[in-house]
């Protein structure tokens, strides 16, 4: 468990307390499945891929008028390696589902 993960907050929505718990299970280099599903319009789709954990950070996003610094928003991210070895990330929120392998 990474120190971000012990405090993970989302800036709108609060996350189911068993994703929650999964989280913070986490160890690195851990391999996970994850499944992210996604809405364009009309239009739903899931996609899964196998990855290696890195961790969870921070990204701290701004806003793009200028404003004082607390209405900026801070996404939780979750860190991980791919099967090639790319370096990537992706955003942690309710549509986001982890599997330990």
């Amino acid at each position: 468990m990474t120190k971000e993960s012990a405090n993970l907050v989302l800036p709108t929505r609060r996350l189911d307390s068993e994703f929650l718990g999964v989280l913070r299970s986490l160890k690195l280099g851990e391999r996970i499945r994850l499944v992210r599903t996604n809405r364009v319009g009309s239009r739903t789709w899931v996609e899964r891929i196998e990855v290696t954990f890195r961790g969870i950070r921070y990204l701290d996003t701004g806003i793009t008028t200028d404003r004082i610094r607390q209405d900026d928003l801070v996404v939780p991210l979750l860190q991980f390696t791919k099967p090639n070895g790319e370096l990537s990330s992706i955003s942690i929120d309710e549509h986001l589902a982890i599997e330990k392998l």
